[in-house]
């Protein structure tokens, strides 16, 4: 195939792209973005990608705390009742 990127093609990409996804724009100190960039290259993936699995882990980390937390206190309203 290979070849030309129709207008059809750059509208399907818009419409999938506003439709699935979020745009995220943030700003960091000034030299970071090389270090960044350099970071996911070595992990073979896009600064997005990096950024994305940081994010998520963080998110995951913070779930698995707050019902570590809900369970505990939920023993303890168990045995205060007792």
């Amino acid at each position: 195939m290979g070849g030309k990127y129709t207008d059809a093609q750059k509208r399907a990409t818009m419409k999938y792209l506003e439709e699935k996804t979020d745009l995220i724009r943030f700003r960091a100190p000034k030299g970071s973005k090389a270090k960044y960039q350099a970071l996911a290259k070595r992990r073979g993936k896009s600064l997005t990608a990096v950024i994305i699995e940081l994010l998520e882990r963080e998110l995951q980390a913070e779930t698995t705390e707050n019902s570590s937390i809900k369970a505990v206190d939920n023993e303890q309203s168990k045995n205060n009742k007792v």
